[in-house]
This record gives structure tokens, C-alpha cells and sequence, in this order.
């Protein structure tokens, strides 16, 4: 194997095929398989899974390499008989939703996916030698051995408390690694625990056998790393069982990203071993593995990559793998999407090198042997090809059948101005005056896509004005998608300015952004500096965001108190519209209407009452026993009750 099966869900896997190191498979950024061949340095295969987005590649591991028959062949003579070339075939991806995928280069298309194994995350995938077997740990703790005859589970077990991040086989296929922090060792018959491993204290993310001696004579080593770990630590499998701690410890700048190693046969042999790391360095050691070492060993070499510029900044080192001879490393450099590679002869008796490239001479030249294999159309000399979009190209204008010929002889003659454009297009008459004459120019898209590109590389206000005040849907997404994409960038940026300013010119941007947000997400994502280049629109949008709730909050307490307002507004009218008497009582004496008359004189009022009584003293003394029975009737009209006293005393004096 190339590299290591297992490994985290943080690193782009990249690995080398076996042996021959021809093929060079990683995922990148996108969620994309691209296979580069090694030997002509271009894009061999590329395969786009049907959820590389939800579902993104974890982990890569190629197959033992096999015979593979490329399609109908003749039946060779015996002298032409020649050894079938073993070649590397598939290539196990473990993927984000619990499925493995197998590929095939050979067929360039999927071979088979192996579903239902696993719960979480898969996050190793490690292949048997000699068997059609494949291991796969997962985040759901698990163990799973597929049968890739057949597509199904052979057998499923819980390997540890935490996820499994690792796994390796040894080179004779009877044990199993596997490991979370601690790393135990499986007998691949009976699934039963052989060893345990004190482990390290974090994930651990690479597993190796250095080694190819049976575990019975204390001769088998495996080598681990873990995450945020800069120490690579050696374990020997001893008879006597104690052998919980690691023996040696090789020493890194940083955490294993990539590692190869050419194993050991035998006392007397060497393990050699790359390893690459996550700051980009390559560190090569060569150790014999004879018991314990008590110090941590140094790399013998190490190596690190710069451009040319006066300023050299650091090449990133991805993936590197030991060639035939001894001296030749295979190197993988710079992106995951264009990697560059190269075999170098590395002289180990300096301890530190310092390797200079020019990578993008490099991608260019690397360019230009992919695209050469594109045809290029043939086309007449008189022939002008334009393509939409592109500054230069104008939209076709529907003119009158009249005088045609003499305006064909003046676009010839001269081309119209930028000025001239912008005061023929009015987008208030083409929104408005559908009945427009047939002689007048029609509003194009393609019109939109040239005056923004203009408007954007001159910084003319008056263009992206007219090009902004549009409110139609279908002519903002047609003009966007139009774009070329180096526009990109640049309108997203006119359009954070723009949302700075004035809430009604917001209103108008937030259609544009949306729509670029749609088209040339993409894009927007490859771009390796876009955080930097779009914080003020994020701070911008965060910063509303949080004010909107604010405003929300507000206008609910606003709706409250008008909502109060108004029922109690509404009620207070209802009592005012009622004037009707709920209650009318009419008097019946005219005496009791005199004396209510005068109800705000209350010593006038005494007066005439004792007049009124002398009166009735003369001409009724017969009914005076009646009045004293009945005193109520004459003082109902009364206002103060110190006169109904007055009158009851009056009336028992008589």
C-alpha cells in the first residue's frame, strides 16, 4: 500500500497506487476522485459521486494490484505468450454517510457500493492482501468485513468505546489493527481481541506493519501517529504478552498527513520510511528495528519545497512514496485540485534540503497537454465568431426593414459609442411601452452582460446605474449567468457597497447577490482567499441579522400597545355614541315643578313652605290627621333633608 487507510475526516486523503506508483488517487475540496497518472503527469480519470456533497469522501485505500482484462483480445501464439502486467484496479473510498464506494480505472466508472454497515461516518478502509475482503471502522464504533464477491457484510463487530480511526492488516492477512486512542490487534479467524496496545492520548489516525515477520518471534513491529501528535511511536508483539509500550519513537515538525515505508524482511534489513507532514515538510528515517531505543530518533533527512520568487514562500509537500532505487522519492506538491509531480534523487547525507520550483510554469505546461487534446473548430478567415458574455460581443438589434442597407454600412463604417449605447436603451419605455414601434432597440440580456462587464473594469457609475435599476428576475439571472467569471468577484463587491448605502438601492443589490449566489457558487468556493475577500459583506450581513431581531422584538411590543389603543379607542366610542335616557321619570303636581324650580334657594324655598302650610291650615283642617299619616307625598320634590326634618317636627307640633 502506498499511504495509510485510515485517516481522519479533517486531511484530503491522497495516495499512490501500489508498486508501480503510477497512479496518484485524492479528493479535494469538491468532493471530486481524480486519478493523475504519474508517469505523463495529467488528469487520467475524474469521477463526480452522486452525493459528493452531503456525502464527501473520508478516506481512500487501493486494492491489491490484479490482472485485469481490458476488453476482447486475440488468442496469442506460444512464442508471443508474455506474463500478464498486474496493475493497480480498484481503489475502496469510505464516505461521510456510511458507505463505501469501490472504483474501477480500469472500467473508469463505479464497480459496486457496499450500504448498510455502518451508522456513522466511515473512517478507514483497509483492503485483505490476498482475499476479495475489505475492512471498514466507523464512527458507530464497528468493525465491518465485506465480501466484494458478493456486496454484503461477512461479519460485524464492536472493535472500541469511541469511533474507529484506523485500521491495517498485516502483509500474511491473520491479524487486524485497529484503534481509537488504544490500539488493539484482532485475529482475523476467530474475531477475538490477540494484543492490546497502550495507544496515545488523541485519535490515532496511521497504522503500519514494519515489518513481515510472524508475531510469534518477537520480531513483528507496527509503527502509529496520531492526530496533534509529533512523535511516530514503534510497537513490538512479544511472546511474553508485555509489550503495552512502544519501544522506539521517531520525531516530526508536525502531525503524519502521509506516510510509506519499505518494510523489513529481516534482522539484517532496514525499514525505511517517508513521511510527510501536515506543515509540508518530508522527513525520511531508516532505523533497524532490534528492541527497545530509549531516545526519540531524528529523521536522517528532511526536505522542504519553495517557489522561486524574491520572497519564497512554501510549497506544501502532499503525498511522497519511495521509487526502484534507493535514492528516487516520488513527490506530490502544491493543491489537491492541480498537483504537481516529480521524482527527485534525494542525496541523505545532508540533513537538511531545500528543494526550489516554479509551480506555475509548471501547471502551465501541465495545462497545455490537456487542453491540446481539445479540437479546435476550423474557422474561415472571413468568419467572426462571438460568443455571449464576452466584452466586444453585441446583441443582435431587430431594426425596420427600411434602410437596412444604409445601417449595415454605418456599423460598418464606425461602432457606437458607450455613451450612444446607454441613451439608446431607456428601461422605463421598455417596461412600460410594450406597443413599442418596431424601429426602436429591444432591451437584450446580452447587452445587461457587456455593460456590466464595462461598467465594473471602468468603475462608470452611470452604467451600473442603469444596469442596476432593473427589477425583472429573468433578465438579472440570464445577465448573471452571462458573466464571465473573473466579473465575479468584482460585482459581489460593488453589490457590498452598494447595500451599505440606501435602504431602497438594498432592496434592488439583494436580487443581484442572490442570483449570484446561485450561478457562481461554484466559483466562489474555489477561491482560496474568498473569506478575506468577502468579510465585509458577511460582518454586513451578520450585523442586520442581529438587528433584526432586535426590530422584530420591537415591532411585536409596538403591535401590542397599537392593538390596546385601538380597542380601548373603539369602546370609548361606543359610550359616546349612547345618549339615550336609560331611565325618565315624569313629575305630576305643578307645585312640586315651582318648588323644583327653585331648588337653588334653599331659604326662599323654607319660606314658601311655611306659606303654603298656613294656607292649608285654614281651608283643610279636616284632613290634617291625613297629612301627618302621609308627610312623604309633599316632600318628594324636597332637595336637602334638613327641610323634610324641618316639616316632620311642624307637622307633630300640629
Amino acid at each position: 500500500m502506498a499511504a495509510d487507510g485510515g485517516r481522519s475526516s479533517l486531511q484530503l486523503p491522497c495516495v499512490f497506487s501500489p508498486k508501480s506508483r503510477q497512479y496518484l488517487a485524492l479528493c479535494a475540496q469538491d468532493g471530486r476522485l481524480r486519478i493523475w497518472n504519474t508517469d505523463s503527469k495529467t488528469l487520467h480519470q475524474e469521477y463526480v459521486p452522486s452525493a459528493h456533497l452531503s456525502a464527501t469522501c473520508t478516506c481512500i485505500a487501493w486494492g491489491p494490484c490484479r490482472t485485469v482484462k481490458e476488453g476482447p483480445q486475440r488468442k496469442k501464439r506460444k512464442s508471443e505468450a508474455v506474463q500478464t502486467e498486474e496493475k493497480a484496479d480498484l481503489l475502496a473510498m469510505g464516505t461521510a454517510a456510511g458507505s463505501v464506494l469501490i472504483y474501477s480505472t480500469a472500467k473508469g466508472a463505479l464497480h459496486c457500493t457496499l450500504d448498510g454497515g455502518h451508522s456513522g461516518g466511515v473512517n478507514c478502509v483497509q483492503w485483505h492482501p490476498e482475499d476479495s475482503l475489505l475492512y471498514s471502522g466507523s464512527d458507530d464504533t464497528n468493525i465491518v468485513e465485506w465480501d466484494l464477491q458478493t456486496g454484503k457484510t461477512r461479519s460485524k463487530w464492536k472493535a472500541d468505546r469511541s469511533a474507529v480511526t484506523s485500521l491495517c492488516v498485516s502483509p500474511d492477512g491473520k491479524l487486524l489493527l485497529s484503534a481509537g486512542q488504544i490500539i488493539k490487534m484482532w485475529n482475523l479467524d476467530t474475531k477475538e481481541v490477540y494484543r492490546k496496545f497502550t495507544g496515545h492520548a488523541t485519535a490515532v489516525t496511521t497504522l503500519r506493519f514494519a515489518t513481515t515477520r510472524p508475531p510469534d518471534s518477537n520480531g513483528l513491529y507496527f509503527l502509529s501517529g496520531a492526530a496533534h501528535d509529533r512523535l511516530l511511536s514503534v510497537w513490538q508483539v512479544r511472546e511474553d504478552g508485555k509489550d503495552k509500550n512502544s519501544v522506539v519513537s521517531f520525531t516530526l515538525t508536525d502531525e503524519p498527513q502521509h506516510i510509506d515505508l519499505v518494510a523489513s524482511n529481516s534482522k539484517d534489513e532496514a525499514v525505511r520510511l517517508a513521511v510527510v507532514c501536515k506543515d509540508g515538510q518530508l522527513h525520511l528515517f531508516e532505523h533497524f528495528l532490534n528492541g527497545p531505543c530509549k531516545k526519540p530518533l531524528s529523521p536522517s533527512c528532511t526536505v522542504q519545497m519553495s517557489d522561486t520568487k524574491e520572497n519564497p514562500m512554501p510549497i506544501p509537500l502532499l503525498a511522497a512514496a519511495f521509487g526502484t532505487d534507493i535514492r528516487t522519492v516520488l513527490l506530490a506538491y502544491g493543491n489537491h485540485l492541480q498537483p504537481v509531480m516529480e521524482r527527485v534523487e534525494i542525496n541523505t547525507a545532508e540533513r537538511h534540503q531545500c528543494l526550489t520550483r516554479d509551480v506555475q510554469t509548471s501547471l502551465s505546461l501541465t495545462m497545455e497537454t490537456m487542453v491540446s487534446k481539445v479540437k479546435t473548430p476550423i474557422v474561415n478567415a472571413n468568419n467572426r465568431v462571438l460568443v455571449p458574455g464576452v466584452p466586444g460581443h453585441h446583441a443582435p438589434v431587430k431594426v425596420a426593414s427600411q434602410g437596412s442597407e444604409k445601417r449595415k454600412k454605418d456599423t460598418d463604417t464606425k461602432e457606437m459609442s458607450i455613451a450612444e449605447r446607454l441613451g439608446e436603451i431607456d428601461l422605463s419605455t421598455v417596461s412600460t411601452d410594450k406597443a413599442a414601434p418596431k424601429g426602436m432597440a429591444s432591451l437584450q440580456t446580452d447587452n445587461f452582460a457587456v455593460l456590466l462587464v464595462q461598467g465594473l473594469e471602468s468603475n462608470d457609475t452611470n452604467i451600473l446605474n442603469k444596469v442596476f435599476q432593473t427589477r425583472k428576475e429573468m433578465v438579472i439571472k440570464k445577465t448573471v449567468a452571462r458573466l464571465p467569471l473573473p466579473a465575479v468577484l468584482p460585482l459581489v463587491e460593488e453589490l457590498t457597497k452598494r447595500l451599505q448605502g440606501h435602504p431602497f438601492m438594498a432592496v434592488l443589490m439583494v436580487r443581484w447577490l442572490k442570483a449570484v449566489l446561485m450561478h457562481h457558487t461554484s466559483y466562489l468556493a474555489s477561491l482560496p482567499d474568498l473569506v478575506t475577500q468577502l468579510g465585509v459583506l458577511y460582518c454586513m450581513i451578520e450585523s442586520r441579522v442581529k438587528m433584526f431581531h432586535k426590530l422584530t422584538k420591537l415591532h411585536g411590543k409596538l403591535y401590542l400597545l397599537t392593538t390596546q389603543v385601538a380597542t380601548s379607542d373603539s369602546s370609548n366610542m361606543v359610550s359616546d355614541v349612547d345618549h339615550t335616557a336609560k331611565l325618565v321619570y315624569e313629575e305630576e303636581s305643578s307645585d312640586e315643578d315651582e318648588a323644583s324650580g327653585d331648588e337653588g334657594l334653599p331659604d326662599n324655598d323654607s319660606d314658601h313652605w311655611e306659606e303654603e302650610e298656613m294656607m292649608e291650615e285654614e281651608d283643610k283642617e279636616e284632613q290634617a290627621d291625613e297629612e301627618d299619616e302621609d308627610p312623604d307625598s309633599r316632600t318628594e320634590s324636597k332637595a336637602n333633608g334638613e327641610e323634610d326634618m324641618e316639616h316632620e317636627n311642624e307637622s307633630e307640633e300640629e
